[in-house]
C-alpha cells in the first residue's frame, strides 16, 4: 500500500480523511496524492445569461487556492511524501481517473452538497462503480489506528471477497481480526463463499481470525454490524460494496448505504 488517493474539499470531512491519510502513508512509507477537483458546473435559477455563474468562478477558485495553499502549508511540516493535484471537473470522473493507480482512496462520509446531513453521493458512487478500495471516514474521526482491532462483514459474496483480499495489508497490522458472518438476501449476495475458505485465505498470508455469527434480531443488516464492530472496540470495519441496480448510479446496495452513512468507525470498502 504505497500510493493513496486522498479526496480535497472544503468539507467538514475534511480534516477526518487528511489526519487518516497520514496515519497510513507512515505507517507503510506511502506517497500521498492530493487531488482537489473545481468544479463550474452549476445553475442559478434566472441567471439565464450566465451572468452570476461568470461572477461567481472566480470566487471559487480563489476558495479552492486558498484551502491549497493552507493544507500544503500543514503537509510541508509532516514526515510523508506528497503532491498536490487541482483539477478542473465533476468529482466523479477525476477520482475514477485518478484511483486506477491508487493503492487506496481515502474520502468523506458526509456530502457536501447536503451539508453533511446525507450519505456522500461521491463516496457510494465509486464504491460501487470503482475498482480501488476506499476508506470511508466521518467527521469525527481523528485518527487511524493500524495496530487495533478489525472487523471483517462476511456476507460470502464476491464484493466481500474483493475487500478482504484489498484489506490484507491493513488486516496484518491489526492486533485482532474478527470475521463476522452477515445474512443477507441469497439473490442479491449472488454466490456464497463459506467463511471457513476466507479464514483460510488469511492464515495463508499470517493473518488469524476469529469467526463469528451477527445476530440480526430486530435490526437492518448494516445496524447488526456497526453494533458488533462497535462492541469489539474495532478500530476498522471492512466490506464488500454492491449495488441492486446499474442502470441506476445512485441506487446502491441498502447495507452499502448504511455503512457509508455517518459511519462510527473507518470503513474500508470495495466492489
Amino acid at each position: 500500500m504505497r500510493s493513496i488517493l486522498l479526496h480535497v474539499g472544503d468539507d467538514s470531512c475534511m480534516e477526518a480523511r487528511l489526519q487518516v491519510a497520514l496515519d497510513i502513508a507512515r505507517e507503510f512509507n506511502a506517497h500521498i496524492t492530493c487531488l482537489q477537483p473545481v468544479s463550474f458546473d452549476m445553475s442559478v435559477p434566472g441567471d439565464l445569461y450566465g451572468t452570476m455563474i461568470a461572477e461567481l468562478i472566480p470566487v471559487i477558485q480563489d476558495n479552492a487556492d486558498q484551502l491549497r495553499a493552507r493544507l500544503s502549508a500543514r503537509l510541508a511540516n509532516e514526515d510523508v511524501t506528497w503532491d498536490w493535484q487541482q483539477e478542473q471537473g465533476p468529482s466523479r470522473q477525476l477520482l475514477m481517473q485518478a484511483a486506477a493507480l491508487a493503492d487506496l482512496v481515502v474520502l468523506g462520509a458526509c456530502d457536501p452538497a447536503s451539508d453533511g446531513k446525507r450519505p456522500s453521493a461521491l463516496a457510494g458512487y465509486l464504491a460501487v462503480y470503482g475498482r480501488s478500495p476506499l476508506l470511508v471516514v466521518s467527521e469525527a474521526i481523528r485518527s487511524f489506528d493500524l495496530s487495533g482491532a478489525a472487523m471483517v462483514a462476511w456476507n460470502g459474496s464476491l464484493e466481500a471477497a474483493n475487500a478482504l483480499r484489498g484489506a490484507v495489508p491493513l488486516l496484518r497490522r491489526a492486533s485482532s481480526v474478527t470475521l463476522a458472518n452477515v445474512c443477507e438476501d441469497a439473490e442479491a449476495v449472488g454466490v456464497s463463499l463459506p467463511s471457513f475458505d476466507a479464514a483460510e485465505y488469511l492464515s495463508r498470508h499470517g493473518i488469524t481470525c476469529e469467526i463469528v455469527s451477527i445476530e440480526r434480531g430486530q435490526h437492518s443488516v448494516g445496524q447488526a454490524v456497526a453494533e458488533a464492530a462497535a462492541a469489539r472496540d474495532a478500530a476498522y470495519l471492512v466490506f464488500g460494496a454492491y449495488g441492486h441496480s446499474r442502470a441506476v448510479e445512485t441506487m446502491f446496495g441498502g447495507v452499502t448505504r448504511e455503512l457509508l452513512s455517518a459511519p462510527p468507525l473507518p470503513v474500508f470498502a470495495a466492489h
